[in-house]
């Protein structure tokens, strides 16, 4: 049945018209209900605005903008405060650019290191990017741009990305995949969230009404928009019933018609439809608030991003203080990327750079006194010949002091849209290492690569190691900085470097099979899974070096209430160079009903300390900090007993622990004749109640058998109480069942 319409009211055909792209980055305007086109835009680390032959897998060029370092590397900042100035410089940009909405950030967790998406994602820990995340949509969204995080849910792999189901119990996306998408809804209001292409256990994504309605809207409050991934919806009927409001891109009004017609066939209510049109409706109005496009100082966005990826390097290894290089001597810096920076991943937030800093030009300018010799010492193509360029860069690096390697993977190994096949660099880049390694006096290198590279096969024969990640367009610049020592490294893993693939938790599960990837590892991601089987890895989650050296003393946790906590220590920079400290706490659960990591990271704080300053941290622990999510009472429950709060250098390395008694939530639940033994027995209240009354009615000797075979009751645990008391040598009376099983319900 249609409705009537007014002058001023839009019709049905008008009303769906706006629920699916104009074209392939806006939406279709309806001027006269006071909806403009709005125009959405890639991606999250730079603009990515195209005028004219638009896409999603970054073929066609963009507008000039300034890309900065991609989540890889800003997660290993740990600093909320950057990404917040992060994204105020994004939203600056996309205001310049008339972007209404900047497609990101991408929150999904790390499963395995062989994502080729992974570039574009912050951790293999919800916290972190959470955290990170939340800071990065207010940082955006304070500029009058809206945000749009993505991708919900479980889109963890580019294999088979459009169709796979990701088949994951409930707590593991509740403890793994959802809180990072959940702090960012309910601390930081993004806009619009961003539905996956992935089924989620079958459905797919767009078409999930428990993800997108009960779990978004209804449990955490999310009021904004949610859209498709581009090309994500299949049944357009079916995503608009589930809650995605809005398809992109475009598609010649095809859907908008099937939307119409169930209107008109009485399967769909138009309220449905007005729902999401007034959606959108809220949507122009937040981002229009901010008023006329702002203007853009590239210079100093470039500073900015210079500074952002300088503070994100990591210094995985420094022998005998190799690094930072000293401001004279003979430098041998070698590898095609020192000329020619990667920078950045390909696919949909494929940037085009206003400029490109080179790390040999700025090394040099950051070292005018060193003599510094370059050699192309490979080719990303493998065009070239590679025993003679190899041979050309040992030469230089045996006349060197030091010989700086800048190697990585090329961009044509990690993109959006496939997985990598392993975690190897290129073989003519390892034997380069080898060899320039063997010939000079000292040998540091220098990573660029948007995804996890093993380091074996040199490692150990090299004095410095630093993981750049992909640094932005003025990544040259800040590796310089942090080589010469203007910038004292302080970055931290954000993920785990393994020693293998095979030793990763994924592994024999990814990237699935026959259209289903099973998620079998459940909570145990990443360095949950390293610390909790003890696997040893070759850096932990969590680990970066300084210049200078830090002390955590005085670690206290005073509780606060029946469930939280309150943790503070004191951080002393007893080191000679400013530097910055990641203070990490992690809790350690008692036994619980459920596994349990060997501990989960439940906070941490970044500091800047001068030489001989000292601070006092403190790290708030809610509720969450100590929580699992229970499948059978469907909520987060916080277990009695003992924790451990501990404050550590890293995932692997605890430097103090802090016991925490938690009275914690009553477990008890609802008993049935369908319960089990254990339970009936465990139940706090009816357990002893019935143990007096089956040993009531034992005999003498009876009673003494039992005693004697004590360990027997284990055997029946897990046995229905309907099937235990046919073994009983006196029945219990019915009523006096009924009775406990009414005692139990009362008391859940």
């Amino acid at each position: 049945m249609t409705h009537a319409h007014t002058a001023t009211e839009p019709s049905l055909d008008d009303k769906t018209t706006l629920l699916s792209g104009r074209d392939f980055g806006s939406t279709e305007a309806a001027e006269a209900s006071g909806i403009p086109s709005l125009v959405l835009s890639d991606g999250p680390h730079g603009v990515r605005r195209q005028r004219a032959d638009s896409d999603h897998i970054g073929v066609h060029q963009s507008e000039p903008a300034t890309c900065f370092p991609p989540a890889v590397a800003l997660a290993s900042g740990w600093d909320p405060d950057l990404l917040r100035r992060l994204g105020e410089a994004l939203g600056r940009e996309a205001r310049h650019l008339d972007v209404d909405v900047l497609l990101g950030p991408g929150v999904n967790i790390k499963r395995s290191p062989l994502c080729g998406r992974n570039f574009e994602y912050f951790s293999e820990d919800p916290l972190l990017s959470g955290v990170l995340g939340a800071a990065y949509v207010r940082g955006v969204q304070s500029q009058g741009v809206g945000t749009s995080v993505k991708h919900f849910a479980a889109n963890n792999q580019e294999t088979d990305r459009m169709r796979v189901s990701s088949d994951v119990d409930e707590r593991t996306l509740r403890e793994i995949y959802f809180p990072a998408f959940e702090r960012i809804v309910t601390q930081a209001r993004p806009a619009t969230v961003m539905c996956s292409y992935n089924r989620v256990n079958g459905v797919h994504a767009a078409e999930n009404r428990w993800l997108l309605t009960q779990v978004l809207r209804e449990e955490w409050g999310f009021d904004g928009l949610v859209v498709s991934d581009w090309g994500a919806v299949s049944d357009r009927v079916a995503a608009l019933l589930a809650g995605t409001d809005l398809e992109m891109p475009g598609n010649g009004g095809a859907t908008d018609a099937e939307v119409a017609a169930a209107v008109r066939a009485g399967e769909l209510d138009e309220g449905v439809v007005d729902t999401a049109v007034a959606r959108l409706r809220t949507l122009a109005e937040r981002v229009r608030a901010g008023g006329a496009p702002a203007g853009v100082d590239h210079e100093a966005q470039h500073r900015l991003a210079r500074e952002i990826a300088a503070d994100c390097l990591v210094l995985l290894k420094n022998r005998d203080r190799t690094l930072p290089l000293g401001p004279t001597g003979r430098i041998a810096l070698i590898g095609e990327f020192a000329q020619t920076l990667r920078y950045q991943g390909g696919g949909s937030s494929h940037v085009n750079a206003t400029r490109i800093d080179s790390p040999l030009e700025q090394l040099r300018a950051a070292l005018p006194d060193a003599d510094i010799d370059f050699a192309q010492g490979y080719d990303p193509t493998g065009q070239a010949d590679a025993a003679h360029l190899r041979g050309q860069a040992v030469a230089l690096a045996a006349q060197a002091d030091t010989a700086v390697l800048v190697v990585g993977l090329p961009e044509a190994d990690e993109s959006e849209g496939f997985d990598r096949e392993h975690i190897d660099l290129p073989r003519d880049q390892v034997e380069l290492i080898q060899e320039v390694a063997r010939a000079a006096r000292r040998t540091v290198v220098v990573l660029l690569n948007g995804g996890v590279v093993s380091l074996e096969g040199w490692h150990d024969e090299v004095d410095a190691v630093v993981e750049a990640w992909l640094p932005g367009q003025a990544g040259g610049g800040a590796i310089a900085d942090v080589l010469a020592g203007r910038v004292n490294p302080s970055g931290r893993l954000a993920e785990t470097i393994p020693f293998r693939l095979q030793d990763t938790p994924s592994f024999l599960n990814f990237p699935g099979e026959q259209g289903h990837v099973r998620y079998g590892e459940g909570v145990m991601v990443g360095y949950r899974y390293y610390e909790s089987a003890d696997v040893p890895v070759r850096y932990s989650f969590g680990h970066g070096l300084s210049y200078t050296t830090f002390e955590q003393s005085d670690f206290r946790v005073t509780a606060t209430g029946a469930d939280t906590a309150t943790a503070t220590v004191t951080v002393t920079n007893t080191g000679d160079r400013s530097g910055k400290h990641v203070v990490q706490v992690y809790v350690a659960a008692p036994e619980r009903p459920v596994s349990s990591p060997a501990r989960e990271l439940r906070g941490f704080a970044k500091v800047s300390l001068a030489p001989g300053e000292s601070t006092v941290v403190e790290i708030d622990l809610d509720r969450r900090a100590f929580a699992y999510w229970d499948i059978t009472r469907a909520d987060w429950t916080v277990a009695a007993g003992r924790y451990e709060v501990q404050l550590a250098e890293n995932a692997h390395t605890v430097v103090a622990a802090v016991p925490l008694d938690l009275a914690g939530d009553l477990l008890a639940k609802p008993l049935t004749l369908d319960s089990t033994v254990g339970e009936w027995f465990g139940h706090p209240s009816v357990g002893p109640a019935l143990t007096k009354a089956v040993e009531s009615g034992l005999t003498e000797e009876q009673a003494a058998v039992a005693a004697e075979n004590a360990d027997a009751m284990r055997m029946v645990e897990s046995m229905t109480m309907r099937a235990f008391l046919g073994f009983l040598p006196n029945p219990l009376p019915e009523e006096y069942l009924e009775q406990l099983m009414q005692t139990s319900r009362t008391l859940a």
